[in-house]
């Protein structure tokens, strides 16, 4: 198994619903959207680390002047290397200038009303800026152009880059984001002609009909067209150049997709905790994208969620409640809780129920979840082997044998600690190894030398590099016993072509 995942990805799309004078008078500065958006890719860094970009449109802007904005990024920590270089242009300005929203706009990029963000973990290609996300594909016509980012795996490539080439289109590279860029975009350039085709006999100028595509494109139409042949789990999301922006689900629900809306904003996320956070809203407010439906925003900030496709068999890729997915989700956490409950049978098979020598622990960081469904599940378990001592116990009660019954207690200590400051998240391909090796420090003097029994839960397999090169080598200097390592992932069986593909790991 390997350490690296290499199948899941991260978005985030924000649409700004009021004008940007707006959120500078209630909250101190126009750059509120970008900010925003900061904030969400950071709480989403779990799901990527080899490329991240963002995208921003402003709407409303004349002909001439500037208004799709892009940065992305490839170095070893590539969302603050974006931020860093995005936050540059505004250094130096002051709080009455950040405030000021038309001139921001004017006179800046990335102050705009849609905007767009995407954590990248690699596939089966190289990691050249190339294939950092977002994804543009440019016009002369405001209304063709499309910026593309997404969380996708699709499975008939070659059959979808065979329709491209029959289209008459000669594409530059063959691969599953180019060929979802172009095949979205063509459909997207016939919707453009069948309107400007609509209207153009109606005595209309074409600066005229330009407004009307604005208001009568229909994102529904194109992306059911554009999808029809897609296999594959993804999510994809889609600005538009002259403001329209869409979000899409695969049929079964195999890649994750949040969103929330309220006056002032629309957001759609991979997770649903970072819209939480970022928003400070209840979880029930913040709603699942359904499987084969489009979230659709339009220019002039309507919402809708319609369907694009036929739904398939709920089949959401189980590997992100696992492990993927941040453990501050709601249902995630307790899902893991109980992964690790289930294991309570096992554990205390294994170490004989020796509570006195046996120290219970974890992997971090991820595993904490799993680990305290572990421990609650031997407290409660506990709990019946001390009522059952003292029932056979009857009337000849002894205090101290009493004393001792209740004193049982499941040894629980944080042994395996992660070194910050060497995470292994922040390494690119070429030192990741490195990296793992030295990772991860224990805490001594707790296990006693050659007399205590170690347990580890792992809440994956995935760990295969760490578990080998680092996390069982530094356990062993503490000289258990022995080391028992557990996993409350289940069992891998067979491969997955659409979701993370852990047979291949």
């Amino acid at each position: 198994m390997s350490e690296q995942i290499k199948h899941e990805c991260g978005i985030v799309l924000i649409r700004l619903r009021k004008p940007l004078d707006f959120y500078a008078d209630k909250y101190g500065t126009a750059l509120y959207g970008l900010h925003k958006l900061h904030l969400m890719m950071q709480k989403q860094r779990n799901r990527g680390q080899d490329g991240a970009g963002i995208a921003t449109i402003k709407i409303g802007i004349q002909p001439g002047e500037r208004y799709i904005s892009r940065k992305r990024s490839n170095q070893p920590d590539p969302l603050r290397d974006v931020f860093e270089q995005v936050y540059a242009y505004f250094k130096g300005l002051t709080r009455e200038q950040l405030a000021d929203a038309a001139w921001l706009k004017a006179n800046f990029p990335y102050v705009g009303e849609l905007l767009l963000g995407h954590l990248r973990y690699g596939t089966h290609g190289g990691n050249s800026i190339e294939t950092v996300h977002p994804f543009l594909r440019q016009s002369n016509y405001i209304n063709r152009n499309l910026v593309l980012a997404g969380n996708f795996n699709l499975t008939n490539v070659d059959e979808l880059f065979e329709e491209l080439i029959g289209y008459g289109q000669y594409p530059k590279e063959k691969s599953d984001t180019v060929t979802i860029l172009e095949k979205i975009g063509h459909f997207l350039d016939d919707e453009v002609q069948r309107l400007h085709t609509w209207f153009k006999p109606d005595g209309y100028t074409n600066q005229e009909i330009n407004d009307l595509i604005f208001e009568h494109l229909d994102l529904q139409r194109m992306l059911r067209r554009a999808t029809k042949k897609f296999d594959g789990g993804y999510v994809i999301t889609g600005m538009i150049g002259h403001g329209d922006a869409f979000v899409i689900r695969d049929p079964n629900g195999i890649r994750p997709a949040w969103f929330y809306q309220d006056d002032e904003v629309v957001v759609c996320a991979s997770e649903r905790p970072a819209i939480q956070t970022a928003f400070d809203v209840h979880y029930s407010k913040v709603e699942e994208l359904p499987p084969a439906h489009a979230l659709i925003i339009k220019r002039n900030g309507k919402v809708d969620v319609t369907p694009f496709t036929e739904p398939g068999k709920y089949t959401a890729c189980s590997f992100e409640r696992i492990y993927f997915s941040r453990g501050n989700d709601r249902d995630i956490y307790e899902e893991r809780k109980r992964l690790g409950q289930n294991l309570v049978d096992a554990v205390l098979e294994a170490v004989d129920y020796d509570f006195k020598n046996t120290v219970f622990s974890f992997v971090p960081n991820s595993a904490e979840a799993a680990f305290y469904g572990l421990v609650h599940g031997i407290e409660e378990r506990l709990d019946s082997i001390r009522i059952e001592k003292v029932r056979e116990m009857g009337d000849d009660i002894k205090p101290k044998k009493l004393q001792k019954i209740l004193s049982m207690r499941a040894r629980v200590e944080k042994v395996i600690v992660k070194d910050a400051k060497l995470r292994t998240f922040i390494a690119d391909d070429s030192s990741r190894g490195d990296m793992v090796t030295h990772g991860y420090d224990v805490t001594y003097g707790i296990v006693r030398n050659d007399k205590d029994t170690l347990v580890l839960v792992d809440d994956s397999i995935v760990r295969g590099t760490t578990l080998k090169n680092s996390i069982i080598a530094m356990a062993a200097r503490l000289r258990p016993k022995r080391i028992v390592i557990v996993s409350s992932a289940p069992q891998i069986r067979y491969p997955d072509c659409y979701g993370i593909d852990m047979s291949k790991m």
